[in-house]
């Protein structure tokens, strides 16, 4: 069988050591902040853009070029290995297009696979892959076990305030100044077709009052929460601590994978200042 190796773009949400331990490629995507075209990770931090957004530059995504895949499928493949590329969701972005055409310019026999996914959701994908190609699974066990993985995570995003959802065009600017009159706040959904809102409020007790709904149905339904991410954008350490808490209060598996970093600076471009991605892999599938 021939050596596969993964590669995934800077929206996920992995670890530094987990980057080393599965030898992960990442091609970085781009933010355009104050009209200056930046690349994540390499001119501008996750706590660079952070700073922006407080300092009132709201940022753009902009189209990864197709060159950075193009460049780093031959790289991997050069010795032969085979290419397995796992991307985040064309809800959010034109990355998988981009992917999926830069593999059809190269030698190297790629395998292009839309998570549907983003952030730490992505992370769980590329972490089972990785897993999986260890294990000796082939190409098409690996997507059947993503598919599943999908399937049981969860991605909800707490938003603060609508400034960069306006900025981007999904909110209208007169709804966007209407909301903030009434500091209204949102959760939005990650879905596999679309970004929907499911919950509205007037105050962060939303938020924690969601994480509780949350954890009574999956308590109900027997699916435990087996790692939980609270990736954010700058957001009080004390409300990311009230969100864990309520959310695995009854969690019938204790111990559990848990981390909360920065989001990446493509996926703040969507959320704005303070916004908490609360991002779930369960037992059993919750969608």
């Amino acid at each position: 069988m021939a050596n596969i190796k993964i590669l995934t773009d800077s929206s996920v949400q992995l670890t530094p050591e987990e980057i080393e331990k599965y030898n992960i490629t990442i091609v970085p995507l781009s933010v355009e902040v104050d009209g200056k075209n930046y690349v994540d990770g390499e001119d501008i931090s996750r706590e660079e853009l952070v700073q922006a957004l407080k300092d009132g530059n709201i940022p753009k995504t902009s189209q990864p070029p197709i060159g950075r895949f193009i460049d780093a499928y031959n790289e991997l493949g050069k010795d032969g290995s085979e290419v397995l590329a796992i991307v985040l969701s064309d809800v959010l972005s034109g990355t998988y297009e981009t992917a999926s055409s830069a593999a059809d310019m190269v030698d190297t026999k790629v395998t292009v696979i839309n998570s549907k996914s983003t952030d730490r959701g992505l992370a769980f994908q590329v972490l089972a892959a990785a897993k999986d190609l260890e294990a000796g699974k082939s190409i098409d066990e690996i997507k059947d076990h993503l598919k599943d993985i999908y399937h049981r995570t969860t991605i909800d995003v707490l938003i603060d305030n609508l400034d960069c959802l306006v900025a981007g065009g999904r909110v209208s600017r007169l709804a966007g100044a209407l909301t903030k009159l009434i500091n209204l706040k949102l959760i939005i959904r990650l879905n596999e077709e679309s970004l929907d809102v499911i919950v509205k409020g007037r105050s962060k007790k939303t938020f924690i009052k969601h994480c509780k709904t949350l954890a009574e149905e999956y308590l109900q339904n027997h699916n435990p929460i087996q790692a939980l991410s609270l990736s954010n954008v700058g957001t009080d350490d004390s409300l990311l601590q009230k969100i864990k808490d309520t959310l695995l209060e009854n969690n019938s598996i204790q111990e559990i994978p848990y981390i909360a970093r920065l989001t990446s600076p493509i996926i703040m471009t969507h959320t704005g200042l303070n916004a908490v991605g609360v991002i779930t892999l369960n037992e059993k599938p919750t969608h």
